[in-house]
């Protein structure tokens, strides 16, 4: 059976270019922005609280902190409320705060951010009827350094990462380098030219092994700025040329692979198999600028709701889609090893009938 057309979470007043969730926290980030263009588009960076309600997971607008005429397309978050957003060709890096009922109220008409104050909260919006006016100074965003990252003449910062224990933050742009930056000094310690031409992603693995994805049709991965391997996606496929495919974004919650296409389809694939458990063409209709799986933490476990994961999804049509994987039916082990006891008596009780004394 098809997968139903996924549900609308959210629709944001931009275009939509990256989605966060918190690891510990049921609070999705997501953020875009017309630019610098005077077009009357937005620029803004859009907190929002997740909930389970009526046996649906439901978004409300938290926060809406304004980024002024930088529209956000990169993002990372580290695990103490640190967001590394990528804001045309800087770095902007912010820290941001959940403030008590009684904080927001002795607050004033203005936070020092120069963001709107409080506002009556409306309830959170139902699955599919996302709400862009209830914004409350529940979040108070601050920011703490500005650094350059890309110094092309069509400057952009294209992607950003920071390793596991955040000690290390990864940018890439749209002139090819690399760059590793101390955190949160901010301190540049590594620069070095990887593509020809923009990197498109940028992902870290455990012994801070950087890959990259380049829009000059490789992928590699490095160790510091020495080449370790370059990934070939047809080198098992013959008679498909080089570039006839190019690398973009794709994450992995570990134990599934969520994936968003030019065309705005969405899919689902177990990580170690391959195999698809989920897809809808055109999800979206336009290109999927990001994807995000709400994390498999306690917290996370709640909001899944019986799911066996929830993938949200973004594109430029300002609208975050909520993608459920329902839980596949399986038999529990303790049941597959009593069948399989059941399964050895049985047989050596038939044999001891066709053959009296085998045993």
């Amino acid at each position: 059976m098809a997968p139903r057309r996924p549900a609308e979470l959210y629709r944001a007043p931009f275009p939509l270019y990256t989605v966060r969730l918190h690891p510990r926290r049921p609070l999705a980030i997501t953020a875009g922005g017309g630019g610098a263009a005077k077009t009357g588009i937005r620029n803004g960076v859009h907190f929002l609280q997740l909930e389970q309600i009526g046996g649906q997971l439901s978004a409300s607008l938290l926060h809406s902190h304004d980024t002024e005429t930088r529209a956000t397309m990169t993002m990372a978050l580290a695990h103490d409320d640190i967001i590394a957003a990528g804001q045309d060709a800087s770095c902007h890096i912010l820290r941001f705060s959940l403030q008590p009922p009684e904080a927001k109220s002795s607050s004033g008409g203005q936070n020092g951010s120069g963001e709107k104050g409080p506002r009556k909260r409306k309830g959170p919006s139902p699955v599919g009827q996302g709400d862009t006016q209830s914004q409350t100074s529940e979040v108070m965003v601050e920011s703490l350094h500005s650094v350059r990252t890309d110094f092309s003449p069509d400057a952009l910062q294209k992607a950003v990462r920071f390793n596991a224990d955040c000690s290390l933050l990864v940018t890439g742009g749209a002139d090819g380098f690399l760059r590793l930056w101390e955190f949160p000094s901010m301190k540049k310690t590594l620069e070095f030219k990887a593509h020809d031409g923009e990197i498109e992603d940028i992902a870290l693995g455990p012994d801070n092994k950087v890959v990259t994805a380049g829009r000059d049709f490789q992928c590699c991965v490095w160790q510091q700025d020495q080449l370790v391997t370059g990934l070939h996606w047809n080198e098992n496929l013959p008679g498909i040329p080089d570039k006839a495919y190019r690398y973009q974004a794709c994450r992995d919650s570990g134990t599934f692979l969520g994936l968003g296409t030019v065309t705005g389809s969405v899919a689902i694939h177990i990580a170690f198999s391959l195999q698809r458990l989920y897809y809808v063409k055109e999800a979206h209709g336009i290109v999927v600028t990001d994807v995000a799986f709400v994390p498999e933490s306690q917290r996370g476990r709640e909001l899944l709701a019986g799911n066996e994961a929830a993938l949200l999804s973004v594109a430029v049509d300002s609208r975050c889609k909520l993608h459920l994987l329902p839980s596949r039916r399986s038999l529990p082990v303790w049941l597959l090893l009593l069948l399989c006891a059941g399964l050895i008596v049985a047989t050596i009780l038939l044999l001891q009938l066709a053959f009296p004394g085998f045993l």
